[in-house]
């Protein structure tokens, strides 16, 4: 039986940028969405929520409200998507301020290693902070021991 933790983190302290070799942009539909679902779907090949998306389940989200390419990080080398993190703001809380989720994270198996996960949740984190958002969540499978352990390290609990 699958089980999924939520993960909470203050954004109130200072977040600083992770220097990396690679590349990181914003997401534009027209350029990245092929590409972006390519990734998604080998990173997430037996993945029961996130795999096996068709072009449709990605212009789903993109057309709901809280989407907003400015906050969906894409990490490239040598002109490829190698990683990325997504993230939603939630401002549907009545009598709560906004909470801001990285709310798909992803990293090339073959990239795998080299801090593309943390520098580019890093980026996820910097631009909720920058939003005024004060609290940020994840959702993780339980058995997901190296995404565990990097949400742990980027201060997640």
């Amino acid at each position: 039986m699958r089980h999924i933790l939520k993960l909470n983190r203050s954004l109130q302290e200072p977040i600083a940028h992770i220097e990396h070799s690679y590349q990181f942009i914003t997401f534009d539909p027209e350029t990245h969405s092929e590409a972006w679902l390519d990734l998604n779907n080998l990173i997430f090949a037996k993945h029961p929520d996130q795999g096996n998306w068709a072009m449709k389940d990605l212009e789903n989200r993109m057309a709901e409200p809280w989407f907003d390419p400015n906050g969906f990080f894409l990490c490239v080398h040598n002109g490829k998507i190698v990683g990325f993190c997504w993230t939603k703001i939630h401002n549907e809380f009545v009598n709560q301020d906004p909470i801001g989720e990285l709310y798909v994270i992803g990293v090339d198996p073959t990239e795998s290693g080299k801090g593309i996960g943390r520098a580019v949740c890093t980026e996820g984190l910097i631009y909720l902070k920058e939003k005024g958002i004060k609290q940020s969540i994840l959702y993780v499978d339980d058995d997901n021991e190296a995404g565990k352990g990097l949400y742990k390290s980027l201060g997640f609990n």
